[in-house]
């Protein structure tokens, strides 16, 4: 088996792990990105929309223009970069200067790479169609939005004619404008919540402005069909999320496109002993994005599902940075304290801070719309910092910073 020994290896060569391993390169740490694709850019080779780099770059780029900036950095640094790359497995080292070993297999073969510190930037998977009880048969036409994306964008290959798309995720409400451009009819998008999941810009520019129809409170509750798709039935729902059937009515149609959410990817990650948020599905960290793992860094879709890809990459830097600094030993971790969520906020990110200088940059989600409130930190039910808020969304990811001077105990962040 070859054998590689780097100060940093990056799993994952989307926007997180580019961000990452370019800002690790700064440090002067030698650097290895590891990609399963035949390309660099993650799923952004497939998002060929553009509203990317907005905040990041200052520039309205489509997914493919964004993923290249970041690889045209590339030649200007040492990383070494590996296509074609899958992790397999990774174990823990007593070695005082390896502390991981990861093995991989390449088009070369078994390769080993051996790390002081390891960066999961691995994205997310969708959710499939058994996570939400889909009944009925098993006819082809039921397809992830992801799917219908690549197979559209990067094959040229249509779905479909008549189209519902069942969840408001993003990727469904991009799809939903995409396929009725190629000149399927989209007979609607279904979402279970009273509230979308998508950001408010893709409901306006998707489906608004294509008088793309939204349904709320309800969803499909069975496929019709044998070999192809012939049609759904529509149930609204109950506030307990019960299907109200005596009001179910059919739709015919032949494609159905699932858009119910997505994952953090982190397999590989559980299997070394990363412990998990159970809110999230990504690993639970601290101020620095480090795991419970020494040297263990998460950042990007693998963390937690971001809004937009420009606060993915804004993230990864930080993650690449901490890296670096915690081979080179400049992690203060003294006197570590919680960070939890409190009323109107479903999860926080990250979960753990220490006593010290510097900021803290808390990132979350509300549980529900809220308008004309609050976001409010407290540290022993004292306020230390307090954010006005017209509207908050479910859809859109909140960022507060805390300044940690005078933090001495555990903090809560909360919707008041």
């Amino acid at each position: 088996m070859k054998k590689q020994k780097f100060d940093i290896v990056v799993i994952g060569g989307g926007s997180a792990g580019l961000a990452s391993a370019i800002e690790a390169d700064k440090m002067g740490l030698k650097v290895a990105i590891l990609e399963r694709d035949c390309r660099l850019g993650g799923i952004l080779n497939q998002c060929i929309h553009n509203g990317f780099g907005l905040n990041y770059f200052k520039q309205e780029l489509t997914g493919p223009e964004y993923a290249q900036k970041f690889v045209d950095m590339l030649p200007a640094t040492k990383i070494s970069v590996f296509l074609g790359t899958t992790v397999l497995d990774i174990l823990q080292k007593k070695d005082k200067d390896i502390f991981y070993e990861i093995h991989t297999i390449s088009r070369e073969g078994e390769i080993s790479f051996e790390a002081k510190s390891i960066i999961f930037a691995t994205g997310c998977r969708e959710r499939p169609s058994g996570s939400i009880s889909l009944c009925g048969t098993r006819p082809a036409g039921v397809i992830s939005a992801g799917s219908a994306q690549r197979l559209i964008n990067i094959y040229g290959k249509m779905i479909g004619k008549k189209v519902v798309i069942v969840g408001s995720g993003d990727i469904g409400l991009i799809m939903a404008r995409r396929l009725r451009y190629e000149g399927a009819e989209v007979l609607g998008v279904y979402e279970i919540m009273p509230y979308p999941s998508g950001l408010k810009r893709n409901i306006v520019q998707c489906l608004e402005d294509y008088n793309i129809p939204l349904y709320l409170s309800k969803t499909v509750c069975e496929v019709v069909g044998q070999d192809r798709v012939e049609g759904v039935w529509i149930a609204p729902v109950n506030k307990d999320f019960s299907l109200d059937e005596s009001k179910k009515e059919f739709v015919p149609c032949d494609t159905v496109v699932l858009s119910i959410g997505l994952v953090p990817e982190n397999d590989i990650a559980c299997s070394l002993g990363v412990k998990l948020n159970p809110m999230t599905n990504g690993p639970l960290v601290d101020e620095y994005l480090q795991t419970n793992l020494p040297g263990v860094f998460s950042c990007g879709n693998g963390l937690h599902v971001h809004d937009i890809v420009d606060n993915v990459s804004k993230e990864s830097q930080r993650a690449g940075k901490n890296s670096a600094r915690y081979i080179l030993g400049q992690l203060e971790t003294n006197n570590p304290h919680k960070i939890t969520a409190k009323d109107g906020v479903r999860y926080v990110n990250p979960t753990t801070f220490y006593e010290g200088e510097g900021v803290i940059n808390i990132n979350f989600r509300s549980n529900n719309i809220y308008k004309d409130k609050k976001i409010v930190v407290k540290c022993n039910g004292k306020v230390v910092r307090e954010i006005e808020k017209k509207v908050i969304l479910p859809a859109e990811m909140e960022t507060v910073v805390v300044a940690k001077n005078n933090l001495t105990d555990d903090i809560e962040v909360g919707i008041e």
